[in-house]
């Protein structure tokens, strides 16, 4: 997602440590005491504006979440709706999400959502998409045994081959849809990208794909 460079938006992020983890690495295998309980923790890579992942929070008090963005105008608006929120169950990372493994320990996390990602549609930009499997071993890594990966896109191209790469990486396809909105699917929260094209009669591709069990 891009936006316009947001005057003192790296100032913003700075005054709202309790939200924005300026150390990330210090916290790698201790994101509970971050937290300051057990709960379960899942991620959003790209969180955009951070609609989503703060609708996510909100509405489940007892899994913690962390929102990662590189932007950092877009992180900035992002934070403005977390402050305005008070969520104690979610903290923002600006970092690069192929870097995972620098701020996660093994099994730490449990469960990843990628929404609207980018398609990078040009075949040599393969290795640059979420769902390639580059992306997905350092996923796999952070991830609990038999982690998921929830992936939501308006850009079929993407969703076809987001199926393709899970399939052949060994990952077991739990759900498919191929018209979120016309679906029966219940508890959906939208992302900025989301109401956008859905008002527009686009349908919503989702998918929810297990990794193996190694530990069995």
């Amino acid at each position: 997602m891009r936006v316009r460079n947001r005057p003192g938006a790296a100032e913003m992020l700075a005054a709202r440590p309790e939200y924005v983890v300026a150390d990330p690495e210090a916290w790698k295998g201790r994101w509970t005491e971050r937290f300051g309980n057990n709960h379960p923790i899942q991620i959003e890579i790209g969180m955009g504006k951070g609609q989503f992942i703060t609708g996510m929070a909100a509405a489940h008090p007892e899994i913690n979440y962390i929102g990662v963005e590189m932007q950092v105008s877009v992180i900035s608006l992002a934070l403005d709706k977390l402050v305005e929120a008070e969520l104690p169950n979610l903290q923002l990372l600006h970092v690069d999400g192929s870097e995972l493994t620098n701020y996660f320990a093994d099994s730490e996390i449990d469960q990843i959502y990628l929404n609207f990602s980018d398609p990078w549609p040009k075949k040599k930009h393969e290795k640059r998409r979420l769902t390639s499997p580059n992306f997905l071993a350092v996923d796999e890594e952070i991830l609990r045994p038999a982690g998921e990966i929830h992936f939501k896109t308006d850009n079929q191209g993407l969703f076809e081959y987001s199926l393709s790469s899970f399939s052949k990486y060994g990952m077991t396809l739990q759900q498919v849809w191929l018209n979120l909105h016309e679906s029966n699917y219940e508890g959906n929260i939208m992302t900025e990208y989301e109401e956008k094209f859905s008002k527009k009669g686009q349908p919503i591709y989702r998918v929810e794909a297990r990794f193996p069990d190694k530990t069995k």
